[in-house]
């Protein structure tokens, strides 16, 4: 007669699954993973910080025109972005629930990284759901979850530097 196995047991078993998927669709995405492209192709630009203060993860995340411009609206706060682009680029990161960003201060490069972005958080989902489709419903959400603090954790980690980009104060022109 075989016993069940205790409720904790089972719990730490679907935890370690998922985080075993989720390490898996990581690498699968290699320079593609978010955390990547943004330490990678963002951080070593010359940025400035960006602090999404008072957001919850959970909050409705939607981009606005306006009369004023375009503005990314989180739940009930609405956060006045200079273009288009730069809303994209915030949203992908609101989504994660990151509390704070690196924006570049190039806004040419922007628009290229915003749909770098959006397409790696998008991949990340579609390869979890391909890689679990046999899995339940429970197991799925368990693994977005844990991808998505894997990636808040990762962007954190790598930081938002200064408030204010850095200004070269040379502008000597001859040697």
């Amino acid at each position: 007669m075989t016993h069940p196995l205790p409720q904790v047991a089972l719990t730490t078993l679907q935890t370690m699954n998922a985080e075993e998927y989720a390490a898996q669709v990581k690498g699968e995405l290699a320079d593609a993973w978010l955390p990547h492209i943004y330490r990678e192709r963002i951080r070593t630009l010359r940025t400035r910080s960006y602090n999404f203060a008072g957001l919850t993860s959970k909050a409705r995340l939607e981009i606005q025109h306006t009369l004023l411009g375009v503005e990314l609206k989180i739940g009930r706060k609405r956060l006045l972005c200079p273009d288009l682009a730069t809303a994209r680029y915030l949203a992908v990161f609101a989504r994660a629930g990151c509390a704070e960003v690196a924006v570049p201060y190039d806004i040419t490069r922007i628009s290229q990284l915003a749909d770098e972005l959006e397409s790696s958080w998008h991949r990340m989902f579609l390869i979890a759901e391909h890689n679990a489709k046999d899995q339940s419903e429970t197991l799925k959400a368990r693994i977005r979850r844990v991808l998505i603090g894997t990636v808040r954790a990762e962007i954190l980690a790598a930081g938002a530097g200064t408030s204010v980009p850095e200004f070269r104060q040379s502008t000597k022109q001859r040697t």
